[in-house]
């Protein structure tokens, strides 16, 4: 195709300042489990940005943070590994932030890869605070672009496009343009399960949930409706924890799981029958032989 661009984003930043977010509204479909909870991305998440004259294939990464577990440390390998393989950055920051990390500054210094500086949640600041801020990052590299937004006032997402084509080479679609996200649909049932058990539970447990999905199959009711009848695992670290996720009367599990099967049924346009179970699974968070499945794909 004459003029086609394409190429890869990775979105870098510190946990919480709305990598996410960001990514499910560029996409325009929800791809990334989004909560006010630090570490809610554990892997890299392909989202497929189809346009007229582009395909960009950008990558949700874990928050950079400091790890306390192989998990954490698998997180942070995740993200600072994707940086060499792509064409163009996007580092977020909060429009609140204090204080430059000179450790995401220096990797990208290192990479020498073209990147856009997007400065989130620009609400909850004025004018002059925004300037200030873009003032300090000026001194510190020479970005492509500096974008300020606000995902939650949906203000100036379109200039993020804008900007990542203007710095992507000609190229092919690496995916078919009715394709959205490189992950399958068990994938994205255990992140839609496991972003209402983290937007809902208490802050110590949702580091410690897993959630597996054991069973997918579709068929057609009495009356001849399309139903997809789903079930999860949802493991957690300790007896106390399982106790935190039922809820008195199971009454929590089933919030989770009405939450859950609401946004599934809109992701899947069927009818949706979801059974929750909760099982422990001592330090699964350090178990290597689970941890190795959050590692990106080369």
């Amino acid at each position: 195709m004459e003029g086609f661009k394409s190429g890869f984003v990775t979105v870098i930043g510190k946990t919480n300042v709305g990598k996410s977010s960001i990514i499910n509204r560029l996409v325009g479909e929800k791809i990334a489990a989004i909560a006010n909870k630090p570490q809610t991305t554990r892997t890299r998440i392909k989202g497929i940005i189809n346009r007229p004259n582009s395909q960009i294939i950008i990558l949700d990464t874990p928050g950079l943070h400091k790890p306390k577990s192989k998990l954490g440390n698998m997180m942070i390998e995740n993200a600072i590994s994707s940086i060499p393989e792509v064409d163009v950055i996007l580092y977020v920051i909060e429009a609140t932030e204090k204080s430059i990390n000179q450790k995401i500054i220096d990797k990208i210094i290192e990479s020498k890869k073209n990147t856009i500086l997007i400065i989130n949640k620009i609400d909850l600041v004025d004018n002059k605070q925004i300037a200030e801020l873009i003032n300090r990052y000026k001194d510190v590299y020479e970005f492509s672009a500096i974008i300020p937004v606000s995902v939650k006032k949906d203000k100036n997402i379109e200039d993020i496009i804008v900007e990542i084509e203007r710095n992507l080479k000609p190229g092919p679609a690496y995916y078919d343009i009715e394709e959205y996200t490189d992950q399958t649909l068990r994938q994205l049932v255990e992140e839609t399960v496991r972003e209402k058990a983290l937007k809902l539970l208490q802050d110590e447990v949702p580091h410690g949930i897993l959630v597996e999905t054991t069973k997918m199959k579709n068929r057609k009711t009495k009356e001849m409706e399309k139903i997809y009848d789903i079930e999860c695992t949802i493991f957690c670290l300790r007896e106390s924890h399982k106790g935190i996720i039922i809820g008195k009367d199971g009454n929590m599990l089933k919030k989770i799981g009405t939450y859950a099967r609401e946004d599934l049924e809109k992701m899947l346009e069927t009818k949706v029958n979801l059974k929750l179970w909760v099982k422990i699974k001592k330090d699964w968070i350090n178990d290597m032989s689970i941890v190795k499945k959050f590692k990106a794909d080369e």
